[in-house]
């Protein structure tokens, strides 16, 4: 690839990365500089994320800090977000994503706080997460003192160990916020607003019933198969 079309390559992320984080914005997700989404070039071992504290009011796709995968600096003036260790993990550890985002979204959070993940009560939940939407454990003291965006990565990378990132793509770090992924940045996001969705629902209905059980795995199977795989029926070809 030449010097070039590398450049537009780097541009067009940038554009991708702030176009995702305005989402988050215009969907309600973040308060004030909250937040971040970022996105890999894994041509390149680049990765895209929003500047630590930055408002979003005033953000531009050139604002948008580049690092390689050890969380160098490579291009951009503005420090990248706090949260960077963990983006980084995980785009080392699930090779299937190309963006993550993370937010401190309000049901969603309440559930991260709860310390409970978000059962499959109905069809809305099925058409996004073949699954309950898990929750990690407690980081422990020496991890919260040590490096503990990095831990706070392999938190979710351990309660992983027998999940599919892509059938399940999102996360609740306990005590913490969610985190969510996807094939680019804006598919991230998306999932991000569907997760604090499917969130609010979950408490409106526990709410309402609190001993409400899971769907059937029979629906669970029909509402996530009708929109993904190879036999999907939702949408147009």
């Amino acid at each position: 690839m030449n010097a070039p079309s590398v450049n537009a390559s780097l541009t067009k992320l940038r554009e991708q990365v702030l176009e995702a984080n305005l989402e988050l914005v215009r969907r309600g997700l973040v308060l004030y500089t909250f937040g971040n989404a970022s996105g890999i070039d894994r041509d390149r071992g680049l990765v895209v994320i929003k500047p630590s504290g930055a408002p979003y009011e005033t953000l531009t796709a050139a604002d948008m800090a580049v690092t390689d995968l050890d969380g160098n600096v490579q291009a951009g003036s503005l420090r990248p977000s706090s949260d960077l260790a963990t983006h980084l993990l995980l785009y080392r550890e699930f090779p299937s994503i190309g963006g993550v985002v993370h937010t401190h979204s309000e049901h969603a959070t309440a559930w991260a706080q709860s310390g409970r993940e978000i059962p499959p009560l109905g069809t809305t939940h099925a058409d996004y997460s073949h699954g309950p939407v898990p929750v990690t454990e407690e980081l422990t003291a020496e991890e919260i003192e040590g490096d503990y965006v990095l831990h706070t990565g392999a938190a979710i990378v351990r309660r992983f160990r027998s999940l599919d990132p892509e059938a399940t793509p999102g996360v609740l770090v306990a005590g913490h916020a969610p985190f969510c992924w996807g094939r680019s940045p804006m598919e991230a996001a998306y999932h991000a607003v569907v997760l604090e969705a499917v969130a609010r629902l979950a408490y409106f209905t526990t709410t309402l019933r609190p001993e409400c059980p899971p769907i059937s795995n029979a629906l669970l199977n029909r509402h996530y198969r009708r929109k993904h795989g190879a036999g999907a029926t939702y949408g147009q070809r």
